[in-house]
């Protein structure tokens, strides 16, 4: 049996040299930390420090146990080390661990040696009838409540592991560990493990309503700065504009067919090498007088920034020498195999290392000297998961330890180095967009983006979903390729079918982009593939296209204030119909309608073929059609039409929004 003290502010738990420390972090949470070390460690983690001061409220110790309260949430460990977590004003079990009801079970909290320092670690959890999980990043499993699933704690390319679920039991749950590993979300028990770790790390916060649960969760790991407004309107993107003229002109055709436009993306290749970080002179070669031009027509240009060095670069060889790029623990520091100029075959590269900061510090300064003074103020952060092939994080060695037990931290690492590069230039409109990003990377003015996904019905399904996970991870900031990224054949009905309908969710989308590599190709990469602009598709495409483009111009008014919602009190603008109507339990098996803000339900056309589709509308208010007037009660299940042109959206009766359509 173990035995109780107080030691900074937290309640302490010991048996032998195992160590169990909890602590009030922020309105309504606590932290909890154990290790076989003895004192809490300070290892890279996802919560904000210093941590604010302890609440009111006192550590019970009895006989047998002691509680910590917070507010609303208290902590309960008992003699034998068991915990569990309980709702104050209800009385409720929020959490507990899994009890031990045999000798041979291994224990709720279990440390497994693996080499050197490290530890493989389990967190048990017994599981909860009727429990149901949201957030945990972005997965393409296409679902939204994730209880049954096992889901991966590392990052790839259109996976993005950000460690933080919300249950509807009312309490949100934050893995703080950035290490490789996997969470599984069984009907008998709710278990995560870290491959590799020196202590187990969690924070839990209660709340009255999802919505107090991530604004709790953005006090402890940041809010979102406010969106600049131009970052609101539509963003035209292809893989890829190979030269400035090319960039140039389309930029021209859109301000001569009277189109909006607020952003146009120069994206990957627009480098003679990788890992220069500079413009291709021959293909880009007055960058300044580009970025003036766009600057006057009004749109910003976004460049495509990747982490990724090859050894052909000017920078690769005192990146090396500094020891400022990932290395191996066994074999050559080669991370990456893609494509590079004036490599025939496959090229190999190494991944500047931004948990180092004077990495971080180098690859500022040298955006800052080759695109920063060029005008540019706008980055797109690619390939950032880091996308090692073969993925084996217990062969990399960052700064900041191998790779099994820090790997996940790198994409919001690297995007705090542009948001601080920014900051230190004298810039307040940051905005980047990256394909990755963990637990607190909305602090950094970072848009996730659900990477190259398929050109299919199928993957726009996976997309709802996925971007609803991502909001109620505590992101507020998301969008996706609008058409999918790869496999889009212009020529086909079946595309022009699914541009269309992506185009009508894309609208109502915290950001508007549309992007892919569309076919037919002539030319491997890294050519750039067939036309990819609202015009590109065909005359009856593109009059359903440029009318949504001036739909998103009306409801940007309405999104400056969900945006403005959003920095201040966590709120994503796109987010799930249980949100806003906890008290419907309906709402709770919607998985493709969504709120986008309080005031629009949008239930986008996702099958191929489809001309009408069933919505629900949650109780507690009457909903008005926006395509016809026509006004429901709240409550009920509909069937509405949904010719090729309509996208279903529905308003709260008496919205204001019902001239915006």
């Amino acid at each position: 049996m173990g035995y109780f003290y107080y030691e900074d502010g937290a309640l302490g738990w010991q048996e032998e040299q195992h160590k169990v420390w909890i602590q009030p972090w922020g309105p309504n949470g606590l932290r909890v930390r154990a290790n076989l070390a003895g004192q809490p460690l300070d290892l890279p983690h996802a919560l904000l420090e210093p941590p604010p001061a302890p609440t009111e409220g006192r550590i019970d110790v009895e006989e047998q146990e002691a509680s910590i309260p917070n507010g609303l949430i208290r902590a309960t460990i008992t003699r034998s080390g068991w915990l569990r977590f309980t709702n104050t004003a209800t009385g409720e079990t929020l959490l507990e661990e899994r009890p031990i009801t045999s000798y041979h079970m291994p224990p709720s909290r279990h440390f497994k040696p693996r080499d050197g320092r490290l530890f493989q670690i389990e967190a048990w959890f017994s599981a909860q009838d009727g429990e149901r999980f949201y957030g945990l990043g972005q997965h393409q499993h296409g679902r939204l409540d994730q209880k049954g699933c096992v889901i991966e704690l590392h990052q790839r390319n259109t996976e993005v592991s950000i460690p933080f679920l919300v249950s509807n039991r009312r309490y949100g749950f934050l893995w703080n560990n950035p290490g490789v590993g996997r969470v599984e979300l069984g009907y008998n028990d709710t278990r995560w493990v870290a491959d590799g770790a020196q202590q187990l790390d969690y924070y839990v916060v209660c709340g009255e309503s999802y919505a107090d649960i991530l604004a709790r969760y953005a006090d402890v790991t940041g809010h979102t700065p406010l969106m600049p407004d131009w970052a609101m309107g539509f963003w035209q993107c292809k893989l890829r504009y190979e030269t400035q003229d090319e960039l140039l002109a389309v930029a021209r055709e859109y301000k001569k067919r009277g189109l909006p436009l607020s952003v146009i993306v120069s994206d990957f290749f627009n480098w003679s090498h990788m890992g220069d970080w500079r413009f291709d002179p021959q293909c880009w070669p007055d960058p300044a007088a580009m970025v003036r031009e766009l600057e006057a027509m009004g749109v910003k240009l976004m460049v495509s920034i990747w982490p990724t060095v090859s050894p052909l670069s000017e920078n690769y060889r005192e990146l090396r020498e500094r020891g400022l790029l990932i290395s191996n623990e066994y074999g050559v520091d080669a991370q990456h195999v893609f494509i590079d100029h004036d490599v025939n075959g496959p090229a190999y590269f190494a991944y500047y290392d931004a948990t180092n900061p004077e990495a971080r510090q180098f690859i500022w300064e040298t955006i800052k000297k080759n695109y920063y003074a060029q005008g540019v103020r706008l980055w797109w952060l690619d390939n950032d998961e880091p996308d090692v092939n073969p993925w084996y994080p217990q062969n990399l060695r960052f700064y900041l330890g191998n790779g099994v037990e820090v790997a996940n931290i790198y994409p919001l690492l690297h995007q705090m180095a542009f948001y601080d590069g920014m900051r230190e230039a004298g810039e307040t409109e940051i905005v980047t967009l990256s394909r990755s990003g963990w637990a607190g990377s909305q602090r950094y003015a970072s848009v996730i983006w659900s990477g190259d996904i398929a050109s299919t019905f199928e993957a726009l399904q996976a997309q709802v979903r996925a971007g609803l996970n991502v909001a109620m991870s505590g992101i507020p900031w998301w969008t996706t390729d609008i058409g999918g990224f790869h496999s889009g054949d212009i020529r086909t009905g079946y595309f022009r079918e699914l541009i269309v309908r992506w185009f009508q969710y894309g609208v109502f989308c915290p950001i508007f982009r549309l992007h892919g590599y569309r076919m037919p190709v002539e030319e491997p990469l890294p050519a750039s593939g067939a036309a990819n602009e609202v015009w590109s598709f065909g005359e009856d495409v593109y009059a359903i296209l440029r009318e949504l483009l001036f739909l998103r111009e009306r409801l940007r008014p309405y999104i400056q204030q969900q945006m403005e919602t959003a920095a201040q009190q966590g709120f994503p603008p796109m987010r799930p119909l249980f949100f806003d109507f906890p008290d419907d339990p309906a709402c709770e098996g919607v998985e493709d309608a969504f709120m986008f803000g309080p005031e629009l339900l949008v239930a986008p056309v996702l099958h191929q073929g489809a001309r009408e589709r069933r919505v629900y509308l949650p109780a507690g208010t009457d909903w008005v059609a926006a395509s016809s007037g026509t006004e429901y009660p709240g409550g009920q299940w509909i069937t509405v039409p949904a010719p090729l042109d309509t996208i279903p959206v529905f308003l709260r009766a008496g919205s204001a929004l019902k001239d915006v359509f």
